[in-house]
């Protein structure tokens, strides 16, 4: 039987669980003052940035890019705003399904689906990726007017890069392109990472690559307000972005469109330099291309030709391409062995027409010989034996060791990257390049071909051209420049890049003046004349041709397929007295010197000295049927 409880009873029951409940409630709101004091106190900081980290958002300001001009002042490379599409593919449910409901309000092609699906495999998702760039003004209205419907797709104004000459100069101006991976490593390694936020481009090749600090300018950032759906309210403060410098080049576009023009559809590269500073009048490489395709990122269609095509526009042959260099060597090598002591000028030799070594016939272009040679009628009229014998004479250790002092087998430093070094042959050189031991021997019948300019000898039209600026500048050697100054785009102050001698080079003045009117004889008499007949203006120069197939004592003929005809070359300063221009020319495939490059040599000096414009230069066949030798004729 259950005992009866009293009201007492209850009552003191009834208490003690208030008391506990009281407790209870006391240490809630004990530990929720406790919580609230945490954040509002010993948090306060922390929680009250990231609250305005939420209500402010940081905007990069992208800089205008610096322009690229001429030493005129014509444009090569410059900036225009237009409106893009972007979408992010993140912050969108059914990409395809979007990007056809949006190609019914703006015109979008197959090349441009493709172009979003390569940045999408080469970004993250939550970027933001044009689908179409330089939208018209009908196309933005009725985008704007369907917005609504296209959620993580916006509008945005942009700076495109255009480069207004084209073709023109292309290789020497670059390109830029969308930032990718290997972009973005160099970007941190250089802890350029905050000056690059909202960049999405960057230069890819040329100078818009090698000057890519003084073009980028300094990024600038906006505080904006935002509401918690992430919608500007307001700005607050600005820091304006600061644009990139301009770059006022040496390089004289006009005479740039000459040289292209001489060249037609052969080939080729040609460099001119100011033998008084290593300024860059002309940098040519042909076949070019327009730079213009790779900004937005290049259609499969268009990298496919290019890429792909036996002309191979892409390469700079003026830095990239090693030839041999031919006769134009001869003027190099008889310097160096005047400065040796091998030769004097009046030192000739009987010229059969061929040169026995070791029981081998190295012949001379000319069949029979040149009878009677010395150094001047060596250059003159390209004489093959002269320099066979010459060169057995000096051996291959003396000619590396001089011709090295000429900046042969050397990169120049120009300031434009993929310069190659070339190849200044020797036994040091042949052991470094070769695995097997019977092939790192030198023989000296490799000597030979190298004073012809032949064998493992391979230079760059720059070299050869540096070379030569060297020459006119009586032994002084400039690093060559494509930038004549840096404009501020801040005060419109300039830095000058002032010419730096690398070296000077011992040679004696009678020496010099001994090449130089050999090389002045090469345009009034020798092989040169014909190109620069009734030149009012006193020249100096060198044919040359370098051998790409061997005709093992064939006839040259029209016959012969094109890509194995041998390369002519020409190199060339004037006026002879007081230079002002060197140049070195390459034709591939063009055949001989004096018929296809110093054509084009011609045309130069007259823009270059008389403000003469060519009336049209068709290009000669190269494949007219002439003697050949070991060399090859000039």
């Amino acid at each position: 039987m259950t005992g009866i409880r009293t009201p007492e009873q209850e009552l003191a029951r009834f208490r003690n669980r208030l008391a506990v409940a009281g407790v209870v409630a006391v240490v809630c709101f004990a530990l929720l003052a406790a919580r609230f004091f945490y954040l509002q106190v010993v948090r306060y900081d922390y929680y009250s940035t990231r609250a305005e980290d939420n209500r402010i958002s940081l905007v990069p300001v992208v800089p205008n890019r610096g322009l690229i001009m001429d030493r005129n002042g014509t444009v090569l490379a410059r900036n225009y705003s237009a409106y893009t599409l972007e979408i992010t593919p993140s912050k969108v449910a059914d990409l395809d399904a979007t990007i056809e409901a949006l190609s019914k309000l703006v015109d979008i092609q197959p090349k441009d689906r493709r172009r979003l699906k390569k940045l999408m495999d080469e970004s993250k998702s939550f970027e933001s990726l044009p689908i179409r760039n330089r939208l018209s003004d009908e196309e933005v209205a009725r985008f704007i007017a369907q917005r609504y419907r296209f959620p993580g797709v916006e509008l945005k104004a942009r700076l495109f890069r255009d480069y207004p000459m084209g073709n023109l100069g292309a290789h020497l101006v670059g390109y830029i392109g969308r930032i990718n991976d290997r972009d973005l490593e160099r970007i941190e390694e250089n802890e350029d990472s905050a000056n690059y936020r909202g960049t999405d481009h960057i230069g890819k090749a040329g100078l818009e690559k090698s000057y890519e600090r003084e073009l980028h300018g300094t990024t600038g950032f906006e505080e904006v307000e935002v509401d918690s759906g992430g919608r500007a309210v307001r700005a607050l403060r600005r820091t304006n972005a600061t644009p990139g410098n301009n770059l006022i080049l040496t390089i004289d576009l006009k005479l740039q469109e000459v040289v292209e023009k001489a060249f037609g559809n052969r080939r080729g590269a040609l460099v001119a330099i100011e033998p008084g500073s290593g300024g860059i009048l002309a940098l040519v490489s042909v076949p070019t291309f327009d730079p213009n395709l790779f900004v937005d990122g290049i259609g499969a269609q268009d990298w496919d030709e290019l890429n792909n095509s036996p002309d191979h526009p892409l390469v700079n042959r003026a830095l990239n391409g090693a030839y041999p260099p031919g006769s134009t060597f001869k003027p190099f090598l008889a310097l160096a062995a005047l400065m040796s002591g091998k030769r004097t000028p009046g030192q000739a030799i009987a010229d059969p027409g061929f040169y026995d070594f070791g029981g081998h016939h190295f012949r001379d272009d000319k069949p029979g010989g040149h009878g009677m040679v010395d150094m001047y009628r060596s250059i003159v009229q390209s004489c093959d034996t002269y320099y066979y014998r010459l060169a057995n004479d000096m051996g291959i250790d003396l000619i590396a060791s001089l011709m090295g002092q000429f900046g042969f087998g050397s990169r120049t430093g120009i300031d434009i990257e993929g310069e190659s070094s070339g190849v200044l042959p020797s036994p040091e050189w042949k052991r470094k390049r070769f695995k097997r031991p019977e092939q790192q021997k030198w023989f000296g019948g490799e000597t030979i071909s190298i004073g012809i300019g032949q064998g493992y000898n391979a230079y760059t039209p720059l070299q050869l051209a540096h070379a030569t600026a060297t020459l006119a500048a009586g032994g002084v050697m400039y690093k060559p420049h494509l930038v004549k100054y840096i404009e501020s785009a801040k005060d419109g102050s300039r830095q000058v890049i002032e010419p730096q001698p690398v070296k000077t080079i011992p040679i004696k003045p009678e020496h010099l003046e001994t090449i130089r009117r050999a090389m002045v004889g090469v345009n009034k008499e020798g092989t040169g004349a014909r190109a620069f007949a009734g030149a009012p203006y006193l020249s100096a120069g060198k044919t040359g041709t370098a051998q790409v197939f061997s005709l093992k004592g064939g006839k040259y003929s029209a016959k012969i397929n094109e890509r194995l005809r041998d390369h002519a070359l020409f190199i060339a300063f004037a006026p002879a007295d007081k230079p002002t221009i060197a140049l070195a020319v390459l034709v591939e495939n063009g055949g001989f010197g004096a018929q296809s490059a110093a054509p084009i040599a011609r045309a130069v000096m007259d823009y270059y000295l008389l403000g003469k414009l060519p009336a049209g230069m068709a290009a000669e066949d190269p494949g007219a049927e002439a003697p050949t030798g070991d060399g090859g004729g000039d």
